[in-house]
């Protein structure tokens, strides 16, 4: 392999949703230079920041039934048992959350946390507070997938912060999808939610790091046998 594919391939690919924001800030660092070089120079490393804010790495997913993945890149701020949102539908008994927040330098392509059948999408509007409050589960615009699996029914909500203002999905409703596979994205920072059904338990503390499609958040079944995994 030649010294540039190998160069190349330690580039992660973009998310096509990024294209019109990298070209947006690429036009504005040309201008910028034609102002004053030294600003240009400030629009271009701001340029690197929105491609690599759009960056869409492969992930290999562990696959097997009772595995709970993941859905975004950053820090597990909170585990807690709480009422889910009500346009979930998940009923009104507490169940365990797990928040995983995501910075501006985190990778924002959100992925799903298990396999399934989405049964329910619901955007509600909202504030745009700090996403690691914990009230921001309830006061921020967010967008919710309620997944019907063998073990339950799952809900991941994404939730917009202080700085994101636009959730994309990628789904609808009524579609199967699998553990690890692209499911929306959110537009710098901001957190996303999964509420365990009945039998969950969260094999992560507050503060780990996570990986999307990577990290498993809880597994309802005891050891790991029988798991595999799959690149995508």
């Amino acid at each position: 392999m030649s010294i540039a594919n190998s160069i190349r391939a330690q580039i992660p690919p973009i998310h096509p949703e990024g294209y019109p924001f990298i070209g947006g800030f690429a036009l504005v660092s040309l201008i910028l230079f034609w102002i004053w070089t030294p600003l240009g120079w400030i629009g271009t490393v701001l340029t690197v920041w929105c491609a690599l804010f759009f960056r869409d790495p492969v992930r290999v997913t562990p696959v097997r039934e009772g595995i709970v993945v993941s859905p975004a890149d950053g820090r597990v701020s909170l585990i807690s048992m709480v009422l889910p949102p009500a346009e979930l539908g998940l009923g009104d008994r507490p169940l365990l959350r797990i928040s995983v927040f995501m910075s501006v330098f985190n990778c924002h392509v959100n992925r799903s946390p298990v396999t399934g059948r989405i049964d329910r999408i619901a955007y509600r509007p909202g504030a745009f507070i700090n996403a690691e409050l914990d009230k921001a589960s309830e006061d921020n615009e967010r967008n919710s997938l309620v997944i019907s699996t063998p073990n339950g029914r799952i809900g991941v909500v994404q939730i917009a912060g202080l700085v994101a203002r636009r959730i994309v999905s990628f789904v609808r409703e009524g579609q199967s999808i699998g553990a690890g596979e692209r499911f929306g994205l959110i537009r710098f920072g901001s957190r996303l939610d999964v509420y365990l059904p009945e039998g969950g338990k969260a094999l992560v503390s507050v503060g780990q790091t996570a990986v999307a499609g990577e990290t498993v958040l809880a597994d309802f079944r005891q050891g790991d046998g029988g798991r595999t995994w799959r690149a995508d």
